[in-house]
């Protein structure tokens, strides 16, 4: 067992004006600054892709899960991104209603759905990734491909320490 280092408190916190309160940081709390970015980023992408293309950022997400992993599941989509299954259900829902995706049901399981996408989703998977690369690229302006590379391992660490953290926490109601 190795020693993990602790984080001191005081590292994420700031004093409140006007009170003897303390909460989090909004320019030094990791949780608070991902989730700000990622609002940010989410939103201006939704608007992005909605203008653009007529579909929304979960959308694209599913166009891209669905080119990464054709035959995929719900249930597959949803624990890759971290986005709840009613989600994923909805956005599916709406792609196969436009066209771009489709589902194989297992004969004996119709909630086991394969989705895939159809030729016009992936053309449009195609076009959509050209503009989301230049958002990416704009995102990480000033960044050198070590510092991008680096990063990535960051939040891939982040995402990990997460997925544990989930598991302990469930762990933990199935023993109440």
């Amino acid at each position: 067992m190795t020693d993990k280092p602790v984080l001191p408190d005081d590292l994420f916190l700031v004093n409140v004006e006007e009170s003897e309160a303390q909460t989090l940081s909004f320019s030094r709390s990791t949780t608070v600054l991902l989730t700000f970015a990622a609002n940010r980023f989410t939103r201006s992408a939704a608007r992005l892709y909605q203008d653009e293309f007529g579909i929304g950022a979960m959308d694209w997400r599913m166009l891209v899960m669905l080119t990464r992993e054709p035959g995929c599941n719900v249930a597959r989509a949803s624990k890759t991104m971290g986005i709840d299954k009613a989600a994923v259900s909805r956005s599916l829902a709406r792609l196969e209603k436009s066209g771009l995706a489709c589902a194989e049901s297992s004969a004996s399981d119709e909630r086991r759905k394969a989705w895939s996408l159809t030729g016009q989703g992936r053309a449009l998977h195609d076009r959509i990734l050209d503009v989301a690369l230049d958002r990416q690229r704009q995102m990480l302006q000033g960044f050198t491909p070590d510092e991008v590379a680096q990063f990535n391992g960051f939040l891939s660490r982040f995402l990990t320490n997460l997925d544990d953290a989930q598991d302990e926490d469930a762990s933990d109601q199935n023993r109440r």
